[in-house]
């Protein structure tokens, strides 16, 4: 299982560098369209479709539809230009959708009677979750894209590595310390203690890219409210991770998929980053 994972954790790790550094503005977008299309056949299994063709046939059809989004933008994205009509509107639902989302996972199992066993409010939960993380991907990966093609990769990677840091300091922080359960009835595994180890850990990271890369990162945006930024974005992950572990609870599955040998699904791989990257998006480009 180790050996399994290990080189699986190798092939996704090369796959993500080819596509980042290797690949157009538009080939990259259709690179997230297929990721997307995959976590939306993961999703039918939350919404209770078991037919493996009918799971199938919905993500195609809503696959289709990313792909001719994506399509039709095909020359703004060339030129470094991420859905400049609506993406303030795209990220803002998404930071509304999470906030919903934290109701749901404080509340749940109660919740559940809204949205268990409604299949079209589950696949309506699975676009706020993917078209907003298509669109904050792009926007990142993209800005300032014409004058430096690597400047926005640096902003992404950022993220990224914010998230992944974070999880790990929590990981550390709650073996060694945690006492108290965060959402015992979701996911009895994650304490309070880590999760606060999850966010000194982004505080610490945070201060350290910006005395590297201050410019970089921060432009002309004010140091303090980039932090805080950087801090509540991996608060915003951990819910992220959390209500994926609600649907599958809810569903009764144990990983998305198995997609991934050793890992579980593309859901399993990208639930913090589905909260985390919008969230960050939206608040560096519109608010900050």
């Amino acid at each position: 299982m180790l050996k399994e994972r290990v080189l699986s954790a190798i092939v996704l790790i090369a796959l993500v560098l080819c596509a980042l550094f290797l690949f157009s503005p538009f080939y990259f977008a259709l690179g997230l369209g297929f990721v997307a299309t995959l976590g939306i056949w993961e999703w039918t299994q939350f919404a209770r479709f078991k037919q493996p063709l009918i799971r199938l046939g919905i993500a195609a059809f809503l696959g289709a539809f990313i792909f001719l989004w994506i399509f039709t933008e095909s020359h703004y994205l060339d030129a470094g230009r991420v859905f400049e009509n609506y993406l303030p509107f795209i990220l803002l639902n998404s930071v509304i959708w999470w906030g919903i989302a934290l109701s749901f996972v404080i509340t749940y199992p109660n919740s559940a009677k809204y949205w268990g066993k409604n299949k079209p409010i589950h696949l309506l939960f699975a676009f706020a979750t993917l078209i907003p993380f298509i669109a904050a991907v792009l926007r990142l990966r993209l800005e300032q894209y014409t004058q430096n093609p690597h400047h926005g990769l640096f902003l992404l990677l950022y993220v990224f590595v914010l998230v992944w840091a974070a999880d790990s300091g929590a990981y550390f922080a709650g073996r060694a310390l945690g006492k108290h359960k965060l959402a015992p009835n979701v996911s009895p595994g994650k304490t309070w203690e880590g999760v606060f180890g999850g966010l000194i850990t982004a505080a610490l990271l945070a201060c350290a890219f910006i005395y590297f890369s201050r410019e970089t990162l921060l432009g002309n945006r004010a140091m303090t409210g980039f932090v805080i930024l950087s801090v509540a974005t991996v608060a915003i992950s951990v819910l992220g991770d959390l209500t994926e572990s609600m649907f599958k609870r809810e569903s009764g599955i144990k990983d998305s998929s198995q997609l991934i040998p050793g890992h579980g699904g593309i859901l399993d791989r990208i639930d913090s980053l589905t909260a985390a990257v919008p969230f960050f998006t939206y608040f560096y480009f519109f608010v900050l």
